[in-house]
């Protein structure tokens, strides 16, 4: 299968530690046996404090952007690293790229790619470049709520959902440099035009990769 992961910086980067890579590392080692995989890392909070830096000196959205794309750059080199030989060396910075580092049996790994797409729309249009069977969205809470759960005590989990009622929920988020939300907008849509078979899992723990075939426990997103 072609599996296409999504893992969030503040997951990843809950702690700038090689041990927390080496760990995700592990894992998407054991689904590369069977699977070809192209992994999209997010910023976390290091990209977001250097957005921060960034607006208070003048820089518009574009150029926090492009800023917070380069620590995602770097995170990915980080993967890469743990990964080792198993991995193309290099982020991929189009997706024209997939295909070939694919056929040369390679985990792709990538960061951003343009301002104004969230590492999580980044993963949507590379699971439709390549028509992936899955796409995963490891993220820090454990599915898709009807409102923050981190702010909400009352929002419940919704298990099982359409794509058109994904783009509901989602936009409600801000689309701005850094912004944090289980699902940005834009990825959403293109979860819905391209009816990608899509779940939503809390990654925090690694191992949880594991379960994406099976009772994961967090919310499916069928087309």
């Amino acid at each position: 299968m072609k599996l296409v992961i999504s893992i969030g910086g503040s997951i990843l980067l809950s702690e700038l530690s090689a041990e927390n890579f080496r760990k995700y590392a592990k894992v998407l080692k054991e689904l590369s046996t069977d699977h070809q995989l192209v992994v999209v890392v997010g910023g976390g909070k290091i990209a977001r404090d250097y957005i921060s830096v960034s607006r208070e000196l003048g820089a518009n959205e574009t150029m926090s952007d492009l800023i917070g794309i380069e620590v995602t750059r770097l995170n990915a080199r980080l993967l890469i690293s743990s990964l080792g030989e198993i991995a193309y060396p290099e982020p991929l910075k189009d997706y024209t790229e997939i295909p070939r580092v694919l056929s040369m049996e390679k985990v792709a790994v990538m960061g951003g790619i343009a301002p104004g797409q969230t590492t999580d729309a980044v993963a949507a249009i590379a699971a439709e470049y390549i028509n992936a069977d899955l796409l995963v969205n490891a993220t820090s809470v454990d599915g898709v709520y009807t409102s923050d759960p981190r702010v909400d005590r009352s929002a419940k989990k919704i298990e099982r959902m359409s794509a058109e009622d994904l783009v509901r929920v989602v936009m409600k988020s801000e689309m701005k440099a850094g912004a944090r939300a289980v699902i940005d907008p834009l990825a959403a849509k293109i979860i819905e035009r391209s009816k990608i078979r899509t779940i939503v899992i809390d990654g925090r723990n690694p191992e949880n990769l594991k379960k994406i075939f099976g009772d994961h426990g967090g919310t499916e997103i069928v087309g």
